[in-house]
């Protein structure tokens, strides 16, 4: 299985037990977006770091890129 390249979108600060505050560049979004029965979705992935980084930031916030293998066999039968 190849690993997918990380897509690094944004990051940000737990500010308590309940609340995450982050910041994201939609300019690192545009070509994730999925659509959905005419509505769009972008799938994130949502990290606590267990130290700050250099900038003081505790949440890492990345595109979510698996995609599964379609796995569904094709045949000749209409239904």
């Amino acid at each position: 299985m190849e690993k997918q390249k990380k897509v690094y979108c944004g990051s940000g600060k737990k500010r308590n037990e309940t609340w995450i505050q982050i910041t994201i560049n939609p300019d690192k979004l545009k070509e994730h977006i999925k659509e959905y029965n005419g509505s769009k979705f972008i799938k994130l992935n949502i990290n606590l770091l267990n130290e700050p980084d250099k900038f003081g930031k505790d949440v890492s916030v990345s595109v979510d890129t698996y995609e599964p293998k379609n796995e569904k066999k094709e045949s000749d039968l209409p239904f």
